[in-house]
């Protein structure tokens, strides 16, 4: 199936994307890896920088690990293949492996059961040939180590081990139960010498040559290692995780009168991380798990002044210094850490004036900022609210520089949205890697990609997606979930819904969870 209708180059466009304009890359799964049940739920989903492994987390507390495999029999990026005419397959994932990342708990102090749920995950800087990342449920952050392992195994035996007469039982054929003479020390007079252990019996004329065994290492398997627990840090759920990523950028300035370059250096080390709740942001180090420092608060004295949230917290990809956190009040404030230690007061706020007569019951429900991403080079924020996606530039703060409506078909049904819990769903956003692109996920599990061209030529947004996930989604309906009908007979479904999706770093390649079900599109 072709897919050359939903990136067209210099076309700029507001469009959705439909079934028959990409194609599906098809996600090897292992036979123990089965999604059937409510903890199979797919509830975070992230690319690492070099987009070639993609890791998963579920309801179950489970990560699973997805490595891919094309690229590694021709070697080369996808691109340079292109360039030498090479036959080039779709993108393919395979299984890698998976492990138990959290448990269910219970806090004894606040009688609260933590489920082992994974919000988020993050990959960290790979290090000798093992990946690292993080992942969190709603109060403890763990760092995670996998690697393969090589598994010994002790071969060049004197005895073949085939041979052996059992545990512990003597090469015996004599079932008499007469009583035999012993020794005072135990030993038996008509003892056979035929063997020398328990477990193996000399061969009939002895052993030639008696030769050392040798541990060889033949197999490897992939092992996962806590190598830390971030925890007891946090008085409400954590809803974002945000790494500092090791980069190193380089700017060359030719001094014409000195004939030397000057080189401006801007290192992230890729040491800490950001942790953030509904008050409070915290900034840890990934080797220090007992210490965190809290650099932004937002807790009033009285929690009856309490007006808004942090909904989620992102790094600058190139500054260190500079971090994002989204309200639930919809507006976007970004933060430097060299002002002060505590951010109580922003560097800039972003947010959209709300217009006039336009205030109802639903506005601040809907107003509320679910996801924000940086662009790559930090120029850009993008933020999803249940209704539209905003892309802002972080040197203009009066206002958006593009505004996608994506619920709009929505509006006249936010009574049920409201009724059924659909209206407060959390939906993610996520720009292409060259920051010319942008998607989200909405009900019915349509994907909608746009160009943040501000100038871009207007598309009418259809009322209703004609086509979406819904058709190849397995999804489970339980209660009251069961599909509505509006005023108009149209039946339209809350259940079926896209919440977690991934840009591929470098290719046109979107990853996105549909309930229990993980799927793969390329163009």
């Amino acid at each position: 199936m072709s897919a050359n209708c939903t990136l067209l180059g210099s076309v700029v466009f507001l469009v959705y994307v439909l079934l028959d304009e990409i194609c599906e890359i098809p996600i090897f799964f292992a036979s123990n890896v089965v999604f059937h049940f409510a903890v199979d739920i797919i509830s975070a989903i992230e690319f690492d920088k070099s987009g070639d492994h993609l890791a998963t987390g579920d309801r179950g507390g489970r990560v699973v690990l997805f490595e891919r495999t094309d690229t590694k029999d021709h070697g080369g990026s996808r691109r340079d293949l292109e360039r030498m005419d090479y036959p080039i397959r779709h993108p393919e994932f395979r299984y890698k492996t998976e492990f138990q990342s959290h448990e269910p708990e219970f806090d004894y102090l606040k009688s609260l059961e933590i489920e082992e749920k994974i919000n988020k995950i993050r990959w960290c800087q790979t290090a000798n040939g093992a990946l690292f990342l993080l992942s969190t449920n709603d109060k403890t952050i763990k760092f995670w180590k996998v690697q393969e392992k090589k598994v010994k195994k002790i071969s060049d035996m004197n005895l073949d081990p085939s041979k052996a007469v059992g545990n512990g039982s003597v090469a015996s054929s004599s079932n008499s139960t007469s009583p035999k003479p012993y020794l005072a020390n135990g030993g038996s007079p008509d003892r056979s010498y035929s063997y020398l252990s328990n477990d193996f019996s000399f061969p009939p004329g002895g052993i030639p040559s008696l030769r050392l065994p040798t541990v060889s290492s033949p197999e490897t398997s992939l092992v996962a290692r806590c190598r830390r627990v971030y925890a007891h840090a946090h008085d409400y759920h954590i809803n974002s995780i945000s790494n500092n990523r090791a980069q190193l950028f380089v700017r060359m300035g030719k001094l014409i009168k000195l004939g030397i370059f000057q080189r401006k250096l801007a290192f992230c080390d890729g040491e800490t991380f950001i942790s953030a709740d509904d008050l409070r942001i915290n900034l840890w180090n990934l080797e220090i798990s007992n210490q965190s420092f809290n650099i932004v608060d937002v807790k009033p004295a009285n929690m009856e002044d309490l007006t808004e949230v942090i909904t989620s917290a992102e790094f600058h990809p190139t500054h260190c210094n500079m971090l994002a956190y989204s309200s639930s009040k919809g507006s976007i404030r970004l933060n430097d850490l060299r002002q002060s230690a505590l951010c109580d007061s922003h560097s800039k706020l972003f947010e959209e004036q709300e217009a006039p007569g336009s205030r109802s019951f639903f506005t601040e429900i809907i107003a509320s900022i679910s996801d924000i991403k940086f662009s790559k080079d930090g120029r850009f924020i993008l933020s999803r609210d249940y209704m539209t996606l905003k892309l802002w530039d972080i040197n203009m703060d009066s206002g958006p520089v593009s505004t996608f409506q994506v619920h709009e078909y929505l509006r006249p049904k936010l009574c049920d949205l409201y009724e059924n819990d659909s209206i407060f769903d959390k939906f993610e956003c996520c720009l292409s890697g060259d920051g010319m692109r942008v998607a989200t996920g909405s009900t019915e599990a349509t994907t909608l990609e746009a160009s943040k061209n501000p100038m871009r030529r207007q598309v009418q947004t259809p009322s209703r997606p004609s086509r979406s996930l819904s058709s190849i989604t397995r999804v489970v309906r339980r209660g009251a979930d069961s599909p509505g009908v509006d005023a108009n007979g149209n039946s339209f479904d809350f259940t079926t819904k896209l919440l977690h999706l991934a840009w591929h770093p470098s290719e046109n390649s979107i990853a996105c969870a549909a309930a229990n079900s993980l799927y793969m599109y390329y163009a």
